[in-house]
């Protein structure tokens, strides 16, 4: 039996366009890509992918990931105040191919949560179930809301009650509430 040694390739360095920033901004984004092992490209045609600061308008050929603004036309957006580390993650995963976003959490309603503890363990539609079931719909109000038959439904309401480890409605609206107030006070 032949062994092959493993091998650790250091990760693929890119070429990355700041689109956006300017002064003290650009000069920390440009910082923190050679930090990461980066380079800055000059032009777009020569970009693996593009960091914007805020609005950027799309570009072809390079994925664009931005700081500060929520764009789903983008393959990637970040919190303006996102870490070294999660731009450094963001830019690998666009350039191959993956999509990636962060939010704001709890706005109004588990349906219009865009991050948090509950929307990490729970599925979209979970979410939707979970919302209507705040909102004290039934299990056929729902399946017609949500154009899926009532024993879909029931399916998604017990998925629901298991992941929080809840025994009732209202026990599955209290512990989503507590996962999400611990979210944000971390």
């Amino acid at each position: 039996m032949r062994m092959v040694a493993a091998t650790h390739e250091r990760p693929r360095r890119l070429r990355v366009l700041i689109q956006g920033a300017e002064g003290p901004r650009r000069s920390r984004l440009v910082e923190l890509l050679a930090q990461a092992g980066h380079e800055v490209a000059v032009r777009a045609s020569d970009a693996d992918v593009v960091l914007a600061d805020g609005n950027a308008p799309g570009m072809a050929g390079a994925p664009v990931v931005t700081l500060g603004r929520a764009h789903t036309d983008h393959a990637g957006s970040l919190d303006r105040d996102a870490t070294p580390e999660q731009i450094d993650a963001a830019l690998r995963a666009v350039a191959a191919g993956l999509v990636v976003r962060s939010g704001a959490g709890f706005e109004g309603g588990f349906a219009e949560m865009r991050e948090g503890a509950v929307r990490a363990l729970l599925t979209p539609r979970e979410i939707e179930v979970l919302e209507a079931i705040r909102q004290g719909l039934t299990n056929k109000m729902m399946a017609k809301r949500l154009e899926i038959s009532p024993h879909t439904v029931k399916f998604h309401v017990e998925s629901v009650f298991r992941k929080l480890g809840a025994r009732s409605r209202a026990d599955a609206l209290a512990r989503a509430l507590e996962l999400q107030r611990e979210r944000i006070e971390l």
